[in-house]
């Protein structure tokens, strides 16, 4: 028998905001064009503890999170040409645009005005609050549904379904590439992601983190120089000598952004895709006048650049580091609660779906 609901662990609250209640659920309704996806695994993002925290504001309680899914297709809608039955394929942080606009029709479709978030919403004309990937099953359109290239482990592709799609959009965007110097701010989930992708790229690759505490690491990621910013002076060797820096940093406390900007090449780019809480930076006109350089954002990435991506990580073997953490209330509480304190290198995929949610 297909279920006509959904199972998943959802929180209550922002201040019970790790007690995990396992539940039923009314999925969206099922449209020509929509994929249901039993989930095998799914990535555990900075996304996740910002909404269940209530660090991002107030959301819709309950709500099961999580967006970086890897499953089964089991069920295809009478019009998807994109995705087979049977097929694993991925399911990120968005599930709907309108295909129809502008920013759609040019592959900005995660810029649309009608974007629709994997989770937390409602969906349009109903009182289905959407529920994302810590459960049975997720449904979406085709076009926020991926193929996975077999070469990729269920496991550690699950987290580049969102954040590794949010270092790589804006790496690709802005030209990283051979003959590139790139930094990469943050040695946190996407940051990581960031390194892997930049060198994969061609890039001249730099990682630029507050301590010397991650510098083996991203040496070992593929890094070709590491700057710590509590050394002394620490921009003065690095002027004007990147081409791009893409910043995941998640948090602004103590953050000197002119002395970052004071890195850039003229005219070259600062793409910012971390969002902290909080006021985040003062940005003033004389922090970038010195080299003209550009400060901008990036937000997920298109259809194309997530296969672009995949097939990118598949060609050239790329291994995230990833930790699994079997699916139960006690294990979705240890990711998150340890996520918060920064207390992964670098990213959590929730498994063994199929023990809590059988066939």
């Amino acid at each position: 028998m297909y279920p006509e609901t959904f199972e998943g662990f959802q929180v209550d609250s922002a201040e019970t905001w790790t007690t995990f209640h396992k539940r039923e659920f009314k999925p969206k309704p099922f449209g020509d064009y929509d994929v249901d996806v039993k989930i095998h695994a799914c990535g555990v993002c900075g996304s996740d503890v910002h909404t269940i925290t209530g660090g991002w504001g107030p959301k819709n309680f309950p709500l099961c999170v999580g967006h970086e899914i890897v499953g089964e297709a089991i069920k295809v809608g009478p019009k998807v040409t994109l995705i087979k039955e049977g097929q694993r394929v991925g399911v990120g942080a968005q599930i709907y645009s309108c295909l129809d606009c502008k920013q759609c029709n040019n592959d900005n479709e995660t810029y649309c005005r009608h974007q629709i978030d994997t989770y937390g919403g409602y969906w349009p004309n109903t009182d289905i609050v959407l529920q994302g990937g810590y459960s049975s099953h997720i449904r979406a359109h085709e076009h926020w549904v991926f193929p996975i290239p077999e070469a990729l482990e269920t496991t550690t592709v699950a987290p580049m379904l969102c954040a590794g799609l949010t270092a790589f959009s804006p790496l690709v965007r802005n030209g990283a590439g051979p003959g590139k110097k790139v930094g990469i701010v943050g040695m946190g989930g996407i940051g990581h992601f960031g390194i892997l992708f930049a060198k994969a790229l061609g890039a001249e690759t730099w990682a630029i983190s507050r301590s010397h505490a991650k510098e083996a690491d991203a040496l070992k990621l593929g890094a070709d120089g590491f700057i710590a910013t509590d050394d002394k002076d620490w921009n003065e060797p690095y002027r004007m000598t990147f081409d791009l820096i893409v910043n995941t940093a998640s948090g602004s406390e103590g953050f000197d952004l002119g002395k970052y900007l004071s890195l850039l090449d003229v005219h070259a780019k600062w793409v910012s895709v971390g969002l902290p809480e909080g006021e985040g930076q003062e940005v003033k006109s004389h922090m970038f006048m010195e080299n003209g350089c550009l400060i901008g954002a990036s937000h997920l990435g298109s259809r194309k650049e997530m296969l672009r991506m995949l097939q990118l990580a598949a060609d050239k073997g790329i291994k995230p580091w990833v930790e699994t953490i079997p699916i139960s209330e006690k294990g979705i509480a240890e990711a998150v609660t340890r996520l918060k304190k920064n207390d992964v290198r670098y990213r959590f995929s929730l498994t063994e779906f199929n023990k809590v949610f059988p066939s």
